[in-house]
């Protein structure tokens, strides 16, 4: 099972692993303070993509479209994420404050879909 949750939130035990997948860290969290096993931060859309969609609801989909081509360009990024998820419950982290169009959305519906078609 692959879940998302805001950085901000406490950890629980039924998160199990937790993977950041935000290019950026996370405001007002101390690195030492955010129970995670990973920064992943390849995984995250590219700088450029972030820049143009700005959290802008009305890109969300060309957002969506154009992260989800960068995710079938970089497989090495999410495939750890999918092996731990083959384990047990995975947990993404992330950082908008939108919980509605935000990245860790489509990184967790793309891996679901990838976890589907490989029998996972």
């Amino acid at each position: 099972m692959i879940r998302i949750k805001r950085a901000y939130e406490p950890s629980e035990p039924a998160d199990g692993r937790r993977f950041l997948v935000e290019r950026l860290w996370p405001r007002g969290i101390r690195k030492e303070t955010l129970a995670m096993d990973a920064w992943l931060k390849e995984v995250a859309p590219s700088t450029e993509l972030r820049r143009w969609f700005g959290h802008r609801p009305e890109r969300y989909e060309e957002f969506r479209r154009r992260y989800r081509g960068e995710l079938d360009s970089k497989a090495d990024t999410w495939r750890p994420v999918l092996a731990a998820a083959s384990r047990g419950p995975v947990t993404l982290l992330y950082s908008a404050h939108d919980t509605e169009h935000n990245g860790a959305l489509v990184l967790r519906d793309y891996l679901a879909e990838r976890q589907h078609r490989e029998g996972g």
